[in-house]
């Protein structure tokens, strides 16, 4: 059954295979006019068909190799070597197939997270929930926020959720590229697709599995597989001049010659199967190793994009600082009590997405401070929330924001890796709420990188005020820094920055417009910003820098590989061309020699699958939880923005 599942899945060869061996045994059964008319008829089919796919390729605007192809099977023909023109459709056909299995290989980690994907989750009905593990089994997608899950031990985590036992272990290895399990306590973020470990737990969903960490990567996972554009485009480079000269080639030893035959045993050796084969299962294997390695590319034109990087630019928060602010001071003016404007400004930020805003409450919270509900509220994209809070005006925004409504507003002097929210009260200035935002720890290293690997110039955009991005800049390595921007105009400096290409890399939901915008962009983890991964080309699913350099060497290599395997298949044809324009090379042993290219041309390609180690070895990066452990408890569903 097996065999016969092969011979289904490549008809083509299947089918070449048989009329090679029909015409040979004719040959033999002393029929050598009827094999050559079926092998002729053969050919001709298959020839006809090559020549509507050419057709239709044209049409989209592709130019390529076949017509090589085409024209070493009729030279074959009309010089009367239909074995070898038989032979030469088993080429193309074995090479499909080749590739094919190659190309099954790369995938294979790829695959392994749509293989693994959860269909079903134990719910806890509330009657159940304190004193029994009796469960109803529903579609992962009928699970709504608040259900509480119970994950039996090796069973997949199949919805974002918040854990409820005292701790669990967790494998995160086919998110995070991690191979460790990590430990997570009561009140840590469990991520869609962890595996669960030798203990039962319970969770409580914080997110529907349309919007859960798993289904995002997979949704990735897809578009990356999706995308074979620029497989096609790195071939076609090479399409034109190899075509012109092998038919140059093939028509001098015929000159020379002047023998018909020599033109056809001259292009059977320029069959393009190499470089139609190297380039995709070389970008394949690079998107299986990026996968692998907890970075998800959307395709093969953005593993040559990445690799030619010449230019790199970052946002501040969540993508060079650790994206958590903690508030570390409460400066009031005009009378207003500490306590009072934390409330307030607590009670605002709950209906603002802002990464400051998650600090601001968490803050309020762990001091006991009841969060009020707004009658009305607004957030003025990337400059602050507005909210009528218990019959008062709240404003809680920028320094020239919040200036433009009160008047009074006075700027606040920062210490270094410090952040200010400014809060206004019915059109008073209040106070300045300051928050601390350290740089992440491997930033430096990766900057340094980056400009040590051919990445000319690197610059900070940011909607951060210019004392606090100064100051995250000079400590991470960066010394172009464009703060206090819009979105529009962090779009505006992507599109002028030189040289190109240039990588965008950030993290927040108003990152999208310049991450789309960028030749690569680069989105820093799933969680929360289903916007920015969704425009970026690059999504890096370990909350560490560390694997931007990973993607960058991971696409070096790929490139590289694919470059060097396409010159080996150029150079091998090229030389046995030559030989085979002084006769010694006849047509049909020429065609058997040109499988050999293939095979060779298909194993150096499937070097991308191995590469040289990542830079930081080392990194605990998608470990953090566990160095913190107070840390991981008060994790909870990370809320994206910008600053």
């Amino acid at each position: 059954m097996r065999y016969l599942r092969v011979l289904w899945r490549y008809p083509a060869i299947t089918t070449t295979v048989v009329v090679l061996s029909g015409v040979l045994l004719l040959l033999v059964l002393g029929a050598p006019v009827v094999g050559r008319v079926v092998a002729t008829g053969y050919v001709t089919v298959f020839v006809t068909w090559t020549l509507v796919r050419m057709v239709r390729d044209v049409l989209r605007g592709h130019v390529g190799l076949d017509i090589l192809a085409v024209v070493a099977m009729v030279a074959t023909l009309a010089v009367g070597e239909y074995i070898a023109s038989v032979i030469i459709v088993l080429m193309l056909s074995g090479g499909e197939a080749l590739e094919d299995f190659a190309g099954r290989r790369a995938r294979r980690d790829l695959s392994a997270l749509l293989d693994r994907s959860p269909r079903i989750a134990h719910v806890l009905m509330p009657a159940q929930i304190a004193d029994s593990d009796e469960v109803t089994d529903l579609p992962v997608d009928e699970v709504a926020v608040g259900d509480v899950l119970l994950i039996r031990p090796a069973e997949i985590v199949p919805v974002d959720g918040v854990l409820l036992t005292e701790t669990g272990t967790f494998d995160e290895s086919s998110l995070t590229g991690e191979s460790m399990p990590v430990t997570r306590e009561a009140g840590g973020e469990v991520l869609s697709g962890a595996i669960n470990g030798s203990r039962a737990v319970r969770i409580r969903a914080v997110r529907k599995s349309s919007e859960s960490q798993y289904q995002q990567i997979v949704a990735l996972v897809h578009a990356a597989e999706d995308s074979h554009a620029p497989v096609v485009r790195l071939a076609d480079r090479f399409a034109v001049p190899f075509t012109a000269v092998s038919l140059v080639l093939a028509s001098a030893a015929w000159a020379i010659s002047g023998e018909a035959t020599r033109f056809a045993e001259v292009l059977v050796l320029a069959t393009p199967c190499p470089l139609l084969i190297a380039a995709p299962v070389a970008f394949l294997g690079g998107l299986s190793r990026a996968a692998k390695a907890g970075v998800i590319m959307k395709g093969g034109a953005v593993i040559e994009q990445i690799a030619r990087v010449r230019a790199a630019a970052f946002d501040k928060t969540g993508t060079l600082t650790q994206g958590r602010p903690e508030l570390v001071g409460i400066r009031t003016a005009n009378a207003f009590d500490p306590d009072e404007l934390l409330q307030l400004a607590a009670s605002a930020e709950q209906y603002s997405t802002h990464v400051l805003a998650e600090g601001i409450r968490r803050a309020a919270e762990s001091r006991g401070l009841e969060l009020h509900g707004a009658t009305e509220a607004r957030e003025e994209a990337t400059n602050g929330v507005v909210a009528d809070i218990d019959g008062r005006e709240v404003v809680v925004g920028k320094p020239a924001y919040v200036a433009a409504l009160a008047p009074d507003t006075v700027r606040a002097t920062l210490d270094t890796s410090q952040a200010a929210a400014y809060v206004a009260v019915d059109g008073r200035f209040a106070g300045v709420l300051v928050l601390a935002d350290h740089p992440r720890r491997e930033a430096a290293a990766v900057i340094s990188w980056l400009r040590a690997h051919e990445v000319d110039r690197v610059v900070m955009l940011t909607g951060d005020v210019g004392p606090t991005a100064e100051s995250v800049a000079h400590q991470v390595g960066i010394s172009e820094v464009h703060a206090e921007l819009l979105p529009p105009e962090k779009v505006a400096l992507a599109a002028a920055l030189q040289p190109r290409p240039i990588m965008m890399v950030g993290d927040g939901v108003n990152d999208a417009p310049v991450l789309a915008a960028a030749d690569i962009g680069v989105a820093m983890g799933a969680k929360g910003a289903t916007a920015a991964g969704d425009a970026a080309d690059v999504v890096i699913l370990v909350d560490s820098l560390e694997k931007l350099v990973e993607a960058v060497s991971i696409g070096r290599h790929t490139l590289r590989v694919a470059l060097t395997a396409i010159w080996i298949g150029i150079g091998l044809s090229v030389g046995l061309m030559l030989v085979a324009m002084t006769g010694l090379i006849p047509a049909l042993v020429g065609a058997l020699v040109q499988e050999l290219v293939d095979l060779a041309t298909i194993l150096y390609a499937l070097r991308a699958l191995n590469g040289p180690s990542s830079p930081f070895p080392a990194a605990p990066s998608a470990r953090t939880d566990d160095a913190d452990p107070e840390a991981a408890r008060q994790r909870g569903p990370r809320t994206s923005g910008v600053i």
